[in-house]
């Protein structure tokens, strides 16, 4: 029956050892987003109890500010904004109770990254200068923009936004993915701009987590490139064409014209050198080398060079151009040479072609006698200079026989002589004639030379009829009636046998108008009708008188048609139309014509003007030359305003013939008004009266003229020149003859007599289009009324310190009425306080009915929470009768709240873990970083760090002080300040444990407070290498997912020392990387490559390392089949485990059963044994091979509460000393636990490798039982002597 009872025992011990167990928390890591709404659910913490108790959740550490758990449904809310870039993992320490155990654990919550950052540049500006001949598809530079966004959110692509000026679009491009701008077209200096502003956009690939629409973030800044001029331009000659002139015979150095080039290149502007590279007469001209002046040389003969000298002239560059060659340009520059009269005509002898001419003095001829014509003498007349006029006359005993052709000649000229005198060629009477030609420069007639010529007369063998006359000028009227006789000419004949002579005139188509009777050689009018003086009026007519042997003779008959009046003048113009603006002179020439003989009385034109007309006295005409001109000054406002400036004349042209003949012409004078009156008012003064209080009120009206005749000129204006002070209006309209002026008050105004102005002097100003003006001046009188409002004084700022507590008045509003009586009291309207930059109601401050302001006693100011506060105030007239008793505006007090240093630095809490490896060991390396700010504003914010100690903790946890080892440097980030911690010198790496450094933050006002950093030494043997399939630069841009994937698999922190490129021998890939890194958990623990191994080795994990292209992890491979035979190892691990653990239970529930009668033996065994006292024991029965119990008689393994005396079959007598225990196991306060790890993660890992890697510390299960539970409780319990259970047993 005992035996039984026992093992009924045991069975509930066991039962009841599990049935309170802890709770587990399912999952430790969570992801966040970081724009996640402060309030908003962030995740809920997964846990389970295995008996289904009510469960409530805590988190606690640093990272706990940011959230905030529902402690009974674990759900976990953001408390303050997240933000992914100061921190993307924050472990949070978890603790979830059922009420009678606990479970602590660290979890992991990775923020997910929203877009909420913008592309950086990081330059504030790119300014470039690049030369105009850069060639296409040069790099300007490279602009380079940050966003510490992840994924697309921090992918940054660049554009050109805009360009300045827009013509300049297309010469420039980027490239989106690097920021590099490019030159895309030829540049200018000279043709297109010489400066281009660039506005280039940085723009991220968007993204969103918490909300669903996709935020993209850009930024801009401004590039400046300016164009540099180089010399790639020929000079430029300006004013082309170039043409000058100078006389023949010019002094040498006589300035004869300028030409100028410019330098193309405006930014260059070298200096132009002139030459002269050719002339078509050389010698002749010279010009300057640096002003390009061309002037005389040499003796300059028109006669031998020429009318025109043509110059090329050559510019130059001072300085080769940007090809190593010379920039010049060249121009045609003609000068012509003006001939001066400097030679005298001389007679040539030319041959048949006419080129080939001498000089000569001495000419011959030969003529028939009594023949008429020219005779042929070879003889050419030339004077070389220009345009120069000879004339020929004839001198000599026979001068009167001939006559010379051309008389005078302008240029080279074949001379004839001509028969003069044929009846003078008489070979009866003498065979030769003499003549000398004179040929004289009419520009110079000292100029001139003689020719000798004679004439041969050559013998005929008959006489022909001859006329007394070689020439018979007659004269006849004009439409004389037909055949009225002209006159009567004969010829005679020498030879006596011809003497009847018959008459014809010559040529026949004379014959229409004149005939000549054939027998008496009487003239006469043929047909009258076509004689017309004003058609033609001279008829050379040849009379020939031929004998009877068909000799004829002839003679020279001009007939002169004598003027009739019969035309009369003809003016020019229909109509004449003069347009004058008044005031100005008339003067115009009236032209008529007269087509009667303008030798004769006929033709001569006398004008006037008849006095029918109304204005005709206004004018004058001078008869003979037809101008017509006002006689005094024409004004537009004299006439007959319906004429409308229109004046209409008669002028007459009469001729001077009998009967004299006449016409007449309209002259139109069109009159333009000219502003030449001035404004006038119809009265010198006026006088007004208005109340004060009248808004809008009629005042009074005044009245002007303009005498202009059009609505431009007499249209009137009126306005106040001064006295007005804005509260008076005019307005002008058309009245009568004039205009009139409504002066009226403002109606936005009302006129005070309190003010002290009770009179108003306007002026007022009447003024047309074109501002001729009048002044008047207008009184007006203000009448009192008794309406004044009460105003505030200027009210200055006021500034007051903060957390002060004084209880005088800080400020005061004042006020002022103008009227005589009064009684002021102030009211508070508002107070607004500018709290975080936002204006919002406020109660700091109280204002007195004096208007004394006073800061409120129940409030303390505070300038980090408000620095600047607005009053507005009201002011009442307590005596007021009539109008508004307030004032119109309320007054402002501006009371500046000013910071004083009352707030120290505040440390930023951070999770980062800081570790010095080998790699990072050597002096001026950063370890670490802090974070801070401080609340104060200005100079009282500004912070500075520094190392205040240094310390060592060894793996002993022994402190031992250090030198400072470590050195700070204080940046600014936006409001925070960053301290970089960094190695003063290098580090003894020999040192195992930890640095305490203690990094001390101090304002200029000297608050401070201090942080210490724990930086972990990390040994070399922790070194694991990672060797991936892929080059080194794909794995630098993949080093965040890579570090982020290790994170994962690990739950550590990753530090990568170094990538370098290496080889894979087995698969001979050449582009293998090696990147050597350390895992070190939060508590200063490293991982060697073995466990990281292990962890990689996760299927969860393993996936996303091989596709970022792992292969191996320290020595061993990794791939696909060691992944899955490492699966394999583990399950077997776990079956085999599992079959361990049941063969150990069935053993010891047989050890237990065979054990147990030898303890219930004993039991009655120690009935009769004696008591002994221990001083250093705890009373309680001595039984041989048993364990103690818990005051409560628990058991320590199995906790189950059992009456010891029960189980041991012992009384309520036995002795004390018989339930002491010789041979026991004590588990007291005084067991040796290890410590604690503050994050569950690396418990576990932990754990995990002891129960991998560790040999047992403990040869029985019970001391690991007890050891395991001491682990786990916090309080630890005083222990007896349990008299059921020994060691051994289990």
């Amino acid at each position: 029956m005992e035996k039984v009872t026992g093992l009924v025992i045991l069975l509930c011990l066991i039962s009841l050892s599990s049935g309170n167990r802890s709770p587990e928390i399912e999952s430790k890591q969570y992801k966040v987003c970081e724009d996640t709404p402060v309030g908003d659910d962030a995740f809920t913490i997964k846990a389970s109890d295995p008996e289904n108790d009510p469960l409530e959740y805590l988190i606690l550490g640093v990272n706990a500010v940011y959230f905030s758990v529902n402690k009974d449904n674990g759900t976990v809310k953001v408390k303050t904004e997240l933000d992914r870039e100061a921190g993307d993992v924050l472990p949070l320490d978890v603790q979830v109770s059922d009420g009678f155990t606990s479970t602590s654990a660290r979890i992991i919550v990775l923020l997910l990254d929203a877009n909420d950052n913008k592309p950086r540049f990081e330059k504030a500006s790119y300014d470039v200068e690049i030369p105009e001949d850069a060639t296409v598809g040069t790099t300007l530079f490279r602009v380079q923009a940050t966003d510490f966004d992840t994924s697309q959110a921090g992918a940054v692509q660049y554009t050109i936004q805009n360009v300045i000026p827009r013509d300049g679009f297309n010469l420039f491009g980027i490239v989106k993915t690097t920021g590099v701008v490019t030159l895309q077209g030829h540049l200018n200096y000279t043709s297109l701009s010489t400066f281009y502003q660039l506005t280039i956009n940085a723009s991220d690939g968007g993204g969103n987590c918490y909300y669903s629409e996709t935020k993209y973030q850009s930024s801009v800044v401004n590039s400046f490139i300016t164009v540099l001029d180089i010399s790639d331009m020929d000079p430029q000659f300006i004013g082309v064409p170039y043409e000058g002139s100078v006389e023949e015979n010019s002094d040498v150095g006589q300035t004869v014209l300028r030409v100028t080039a410019i330098d193309k290149d405006t930014g260059v502007n070298n200096d132009i050198i002139y030459s002269i590279e050719g002339s078509t007469a050389d010698g002749l001209f010279t010009i300057s080398n640096d002003g390009g002046v061309i002037s005389v040389f040499s003796h300059i003969d028109r006669e031998v060079t020429g009318d025109t000298v043509t110059l090329t002239v050559k510019a130059k560059e001072s300085k080769e151009n940007n090809m190593g060659m010379e920039a010049s340009t060249t121009t045609k520059v003609q000068i012509n040479i003006i001939d001066v009269n400097d030679n005298k005509p001389e007679f040539y002898r030319c041959g048949e072609d006419k080129l080939s001419c001498v000089k000569a003095t001495e000419f011959t001829g030969e003529v028939f006698e009594h023949s008429l014509g020219s005779i042929n003498i070879n003889m050419t007349v030339r004077d070389l200079d220009n345009n120069a006029r000879t004339e020929l006359i004839l001198e000599g005993p026979d001068k009167n026989v001939f006559s010379v052709e051309p008389k005078v000649t302008v240029s080279d000229s074949t001379i004839q002589l001509l028969v003069k005198q044929p009846q003078e060629l008489d070979y009866e009477k003498t065979h030769m004639m003499t003549l000398h030609v004179i040929a004289i420069d009419q520009g110079e007639t000292s100029f001139s030379s003689t020719a000798t010529v004679t004439i041969y007369i050559k013998d005929t063998n008959d006489n022909s009829p001859t006329f007394p006359k070689e020439t018979y000028k007659l004269t006849v009227n004009e439409n004389s009636p037909d055949g009225t006789i002209i006159d009567t000419i004969t010829a005679e004949d020498p030879d006596t046998m011809d003497q009847n002579i018959t008459y014809t005139l010559l040529p026949e188509s004379i014959r229409l108008r004149f005939d000549v009777e054939p027998l008496t050689g009487t003239i006469y009018v043929k047909n009258g009708t076509l004689l017309d003086r004003e058609v033609r009026s001279l008829y050379p007519v040849t009379l020939q008188a031929r004998d009877t042997e068909g000799k004829t003779g002839i003679t020279m008959l001009e007939i002169t048609l004598t003027d009739v009046n019969d035309k009369k003048p003809v003016f020019n113009r229909d109509s004449y139309l003069v347009v004058v603006k008044e005031g100005q002179e008339v003067e115009v020439k009236i032209q008529a014509t007269d087509e009667d003989d303008p030798d004769e009385l006929n033709s001569h034109i006398v004008y006037g003007i008849p006095h029918t007309d109304k204005y005709s006295d206004n004018f004058t005409i001078d008869p003979d030359t037809g101008v017509l001109r006002n006689k005094g000054e024409l004004d537009l406002e004299a006439l007959d305003p319906e004429l409308d400036g229109r004046i209409e004349l008669n002028v007459t042209a009469t001729d001077k013939g009998t009967p004299p003949l006449s016409s007449t012409v309209t002259v139109i004078i069109n009159l333009q008004d000219v502003n030449d009156n001035t404004p006038q008012f119809s009265a010198s003064f006026y006088n007004f009266a208005v109340r004060e209080s009248d808004k809008g009120a009629y005042v009074g009206s005044v009245h002007a003229e303009d005498l202009d005749q059009t609505l431009d000129f007499n249209r009137i204006t009126f306005s106040f020149a001064k006295g007005s002070s804005g509260s008076f209006l005019i307005r002008s309209f058309a009245e009568g003859n004039g205009y009139s002026g409504n002066i009226t008050l403002d109606p936005e105004v009302e006129l005070d007599y309190e003010s002290g102005r009770t009179q108003y002097k306007l002026q007022v100003v009447a003024a047309d289009l074109e501002q001729k003006k009048s002044e008047v001046t207008v009184t007006v009188d203000v009448l009192d009324v008794n309406d004044e409002r009460p105003e505030f004084n200027p009210t200055d700022p006021v500034t007051v310190n903060e957390n002060t507590t004084i209880s005088e008045a800080i400020g005061r509003f004042t006020g002022k009425d103008k009227d005589g009586n009064y009684s002021l009291v102030y009211k508070l309207e508002s107070i607004k306080c500018r709290c975080n930059g936002s204006w919002t109601p406020c109660d700091k401050f109280i204002v007195d009915v004096t208007g004394e302001v006073r800061v409120n006693p129940d409030i303390t100011l505070d300038y980090e929470e408000c620095d600047q506060a607005q009053i507005e105030a009201q002011v009442v007239d307590e005596f007021t009768e009539k109008g508004h008793n307030s004032s119109i505006t309320s007054g402002i007090m501006v009371i500046n709240i000013k910071d004083i240093n009352d707030n120290g630095p505040e440390f930023i809490p951070t999770d980062s873990v800081f570790v010095v490896v080998a790699e990072g060991a050597s002096k001026g390396t950063a370890v670490a970083k802090v974070n801070a700010t401080d609340r104060d504003s200005g100079i009282h914010s500004q912070i500075e760090f520094k190392i205040s100690s240094v310390q060592f903790v060894d793996t002993n946890n022994v402190a031992v002080p250090m030198r400072m080892l470590f050195e700070v440097v204080t940046t600014q980030q936006k409001d925070n300040y960053v301290g970089i911690v960094q190695t003063s010198e290098k580090l003894e790496l020999s040192l195992k444990g930890k640095y305490l450094v203690t990094v001390t933050a101090t304002d200029t006002g000297g608050l401070s407070s201090h942080t210490v950093l724990e930086i972990f030494t990390v040994d070399e043997s922790y070194k694991v290498e990672l060797q991936f399939e892929r080059p080194v630069e794909e794995i630098e841009q993949q080093r965040d997912k890579i570090t982020w994937a290790l994170t994962a698999a690990t739950k550590a922190a990753v530090e990568i020392v170094s990538i370098r490129s290496g080889t894979d021998k087995a698969s001979r890939n050449a582009d293998a990387t090696i990147m050597v890194a350390y895992f070190v958990y939060s508590n200063g623990t490293a991982i060697n490559s073995n466990e990281v191994e292990k962890m990689l080795a996760d299927p969860e994990h393993y996936a996303a390392l091989t596709n970022l292209g792992l292969m191996y992890i320290g020595k061993g491979k990794v791939n696909d089949e060691e992944g899955v035979n490492m699966v394999q190892y583990i399950l077997l691990g776990m079956v085999g485990g599992l079959l361990i653990v049941l063969v150990v239970l069935t053993t010891s529930l047989l050890c237990t059963r065979r054990n147990y009668k030898r303890k219930l033996k004993a039991a009655k065994a120690m009935k009769p044994t004696s008591m002994a006292d221990s001083g250093n024991q705890k009373s309680g029965p001595v039984v041989p091979g048993t364990n103690k119990y818990t005051m409560e008689g628990a058991n320590p393994v199995l906790n189950l509460n059992i009456d010891s005396a029960l189980v041991l079959d012992l009384d309520e007598q036995s002795s004390d000393v018989d339930k002491v225990s010789l041979n026991s196991l004590d588990y007291s306060d005084d067991m040796n636990i290890s410590e604690r790890d503050t994050n569950p993660i690396m418990q576990v890992i932990q754990e995990e490798e002891e129960e991998e890697d560790r040999p047992p510390e403990y040869t029985e299960a019970l001391g690991a039982a007890l050891a395991h539970r001491g682990q786990k409780k916090e309080k630890h319990r005083v222990g007896f002597n349990n008299p059921a259970f020994s060691t051994t047993d289990l």
